[in-house]
């Protein structure tokens, strides 16, 4: 398979964007821009990030404690910081139960180390959640190689075709439904 086809293949499906934290031996922070993140599951908690096994990220993370900072929308300069990009300025941190947490992300989520797996050309860490912290604002997405914003929200519904949503709660636990039938339909005036 040709590396560059497979790249633009991958390009086709919108991620978001997130920055890996964590502490160096010396305890200063360090990190690494990702796209490949995973929720993985609810019981026990878990998530996966896999990095290139030749990043200094990849041999910060073996076995240590770690933060995904998913970023907001107008965080790109810190994107391309840790891409190898460097900013003006330092990035503003705040300490976090596991490691550095980038402030102003859309998310913060620490972990605790719980597996390591080859990955390829990756290393996929495994890592279980400790705390989880979200602010209520756009993320920024990676997109056919370049970053996007979310875009307009077209329909404000969050289940295509259904008016009743379960977050919005138009309809309660104790609402009743009569199912549709060729004999109800045929009964009602002007259907």
């Amino acid at each position: 398979m040709d590396g560059r086809v497979l790249r633009t293949v991958f390009g086709e499906f919108a991620t978001g964007v997130t920055i890996i934290t964590c502490t160096r031996e010396d305890g200063t922070p360090h990190g690494a821009t990702v796209t490949a993140f995973m929720p993985l599951s609810l019981e026990p908690p878990l998530l996966q990030v896999a990095l290139t096994r030749s990043s200094k990220a990849c041999t910060y993370l073996r076995g240590a404690a770690f933060t995904v900072n998913i970023l907001a929308s107008d965080q790109l300069d810190l994107a391309m910081h840790f891409a190898g990009c460097p900013m003006d300025r330092d990035p503003e941190w705040d300490e976090g139960p596991a490691g550095p947490i980038l402030c102003g992300s859309a998310a913060s989520i620490p972990c605790e180390p719980w597996a390591d797996h080859d990955g390829g050309d990756h290393i996929v860490f495994t890592g279980r959640i400790l705390d989880a912290a979200v602010r209520d604002v756009d993320p920024l997405l990676f997109y056919r190689s370049s970053f996007h914003g979310i875009g307009d929200d077209r329909a404000a519904t969050k289940w295509t075709g259904f008016q009743d949503d379960s977050l919005s709660g138009w309809f309660d636990a104790d609402t009743r439904f009569t199912a549709i039938t060729p004999q109800s339909v045929a009964a009602t005036p002007g259907i």
